[in-house]
């Protein structure tokens, strides 16, 4: 494609179909105007025209901004456990284990779980013990970090 028609094509994109997928299935298949994901290389924004990529997600947070007008506060936040990205100019697909919506998140039950995994990590008793352990902190972690970005910018 020249770089005339990829100018024109990302000039009249305005939304870009927005799929995350877990292993329990597709939890957001909508169009939206932008994502920023965690990656191995740090965040990245994604936009309609977006060159196309395929990279690696690390655990954190997805923000999704649904409209070009939309402000922060309207951003919608998922806590992510790691996975693949794929970006192509109309379309992004994020492939992941396991996915939590910021507005199901229970701040005060996710300190208490983190809690628990941090007492279950101290205690472990081999490297299984302990992997299994480290993933529940991340897991909680993120969780804690999605409720606290959703109630900043509710404000």
């Amino acid at each position: 494609m020249t770089l005339l028609k990829k100018n024109h094509i990302s000039a009249i994109l305005t939304e870009m179909n927005f799929q995350l997928i877990t292993l329990l299935g597709v939890k957001v298949d909508q169009d939206v105007y932008e994502v920023i994901l965690p990656t191995s290389a740090g965040e990245i924004a994604v936009f309609p025209g977006h060159e196309s990529l395929v990279s690696i997600a690390v655990p954190g947070a997805i923000a999704v901004r649904h409209h070009k007008t939309d402000s922060d506060q309207k951003l919608e936040y998922f806590a992510i456990s790691g996975g693949v990205i794929e970006i192509s100019p109309t379309s992004l697909r994020v492939l992941v284990d396991e996915a939590d919506n910021g507005e199901d998140i229970v701040e005060a039950e996710s300190k208490l779980a983190l809690e628990r995994a941090l007492k279950m990590k101290s205690e472990a008793k081999d490297q299984i013990e302990l992997e299994k352990a480290s993933a529940l902190v991340d897991r909680h972690v993120v969780r804690l970090k999605v409720a606290d970005l959703r109630r900043r910018h509710r404000r």
